[in-house]
């Protein structure tokens, strides 16, 4: 009997559930291979679009709709199809080697400080101004509330909002966060597809010339560094696709591939769960790249022609016009509840994510050990207390949720570059020879990097110049 398997079997009898971020052999299972099986291994994805369909979609993307117009309406489809190719790069990657996002950082070449990869403290660098977006986020959430209940202020609601959330997190399990989630991404997805379709029988209706003009490459210089943030923020963004190692391995895609061998067997095993977790990544990328284009197009429709700014507390209220506008007064409503949804979507999952990338980072510093299960359910518990209630405080600080947002996608775009160079290792050094992509999948990573690398360095460059 391994190690593995004796720290296995007591962190299984100390907490009564099995630790799926430890692989041993009798954990594996064939991939299924009708559509059923398949739809019933789904998941991952569904937590990564509920992530995704909030602050980015709901605010940034509207944001440079009504700054831009229909202008950069390429950058945001970019945004959402050119990054897939890493994601799937990262999900391959944690589902043949079974190792976390910071484990797998801290395999990279080059220096290293008490052991730890630079890749780790670069990304600690980070997630300073990443918890400037969490504290808009979390803004956000208690404008729309404040809103529905004028009584209670708005920093009591981001206190009461935080509160809750962490509460959840601390009690929650995946399929407990898979499921709020698609049925959060589900709601909203919906009534934003039918404000812009209503939006068509309107003054406010789009023009084929319109959305010609929004497809050609151009990008007005004054709207350079909202378009690089939003870039970061939309589709997925650096920090989802690390949080995506997390849910693909506690979905069991690295425990039902089973420990690596140099069989037949498991070389079917393990194309067979990324296959699987293709699907779901495919699925969650077609689910945003829509519902981020809809709030685009109605930021630049309704708002860029208004002249209205989303910025500050009465940020809700004027993205509120984008339906009201199209579906009139009544559907104030229907925004509520949805940019409710979406927002606490974003922070619920957030919380989630962040709970187990910052445990995971502390057990490679050496603070704690990652790989023992109640103490990284403790750390993980800890944290979803810790991390909300500093966001919270943040905001209630700074009062400004939009540039918060886009301070934290600005920041996001710098994190993809780290994530391009772990992709490009996990592919080039680390991926088993007998797992070889396609030369089709091997084009499309390099256009994602190369896209991806461009435009941070060009965003480096500005931020010098300016």
């Amino acid at each position: 009997m391994t190690t593995q398997t004796v720290k296995s079997n007591l962190n299984e009898t100390t907490l009564g559930t099995p630790d799926p971020y430890i692989i041993t052999y009798d954990k594996i299972k064939e991939p299924p291979q009708n559509l059923t099986g398949i739809f019933q291994h789904l998941g991952p994805g569904f937590v990564l679009s509920a992530a995704i369909v909030g602050s980015g979609e709901l605010i940034a993307t509207t944001a440079l709709g009504a700054r831009a117009g229909f202008i950069t309406f390429w950058i945001i489809i970019l945004s959402c199809l050119v990054k897939v190719t890493l994601q799937l790069e990262w999900g391959k990657h944690a589902i043949h080697t079974g190792e976390t996002t910071m484990t797998a950082l801290n395999t990279l070449p080059g220096g290293k400080l008490k052991k730890v990869s630079w890749g780790i403290w670069l990304w600690l660098f980070i997630q300073v101004f990443k918890f400037l977006q969490m504290g808009g986020i979390v803004g956000g959430v208690a404008i729309i509330l404040n809103m529905v209940a004028p009584a209670i202020n708005i920093p009591v609601w981001a206190v009461m909002i935080t509160l809750i959330t962490s509460f959840l997190v601390f009690k929650g399990y995946y399929r407990v966060i898979e499921k709020f989630s698609l049925w959060m991404m589900v709601f909203f997805t919906i009534s934003t597809l039918a404000s812009v379709y209503f939006l068509q029988f309107t003054q406010f209706r789009i023009s084929w010339p319109e959305l010609q003009q929004g497809l050609t490459l151009g990008l007005p210089p004054d709207m350079v560094m909202v378009a690089i943030a939003a870039f970061g923020i939309t589709g997925v963004g650096g920090d989802e696709i690390m949080y995506y190692n997390y849910w693909c391995i506690e979905k069991g895609y690295a425990a039902f591939t089973g420990p690596k061998q140099a069989t037949v067997e498991w070389e079917k095993r393990a194309r067979g769960w990324i296959k699987i977790m293709y699907y779901d990544a495919f699925l969650a990328m077609v689910v945003y790249t829509v519902v981020t284009a809809a709030f685009y197009l109605l930021g630049a429709a309704v708002l860029h022609r208004q002249g209205l700014v989303p910025e500050g507390y009465n940020v809700i209220e004027i993205l509120s016009d984008m339906y009201t506008q199209t579906l009139g007064s009544w559907a104030e409503i229907i925004f509520m509840i949805g940019a409710f949804m979406a927002l606490y979507s974003t922070l619920f999952t957030a919380a989630a994510s962040f709970t187990r990338t910052f445990t995971d980072a502390f057990g490679q510093i050496g603070w704690i050990d990652f790989y023992h299960y109640p103490t990284r359910k403790r750390f993980i518990s800890i944290l979803a207390w810790v991390f909300p209630l500093a966001w919270c405080a943040l905001f209630i600080f700074i009062k400004l949720p939009v540039s918060m947002i886009l301070i934290g996608g600005f920041m996001t775009s710098i994190l993809l570059l780290l994530v391009v160079v772990a992709a490009i290792h996990f592919r080039y050094r680390r991926l088993p020879a007998a797992l070889k992509p396609s030369l089709f999948y091997d084009f499309a990573f390099w256009l994602s990097a190369g896209t991806i690398v461009a435009l941070g360095l060009y965003g480096i460059i500005q931020v010098i110049k300016g």
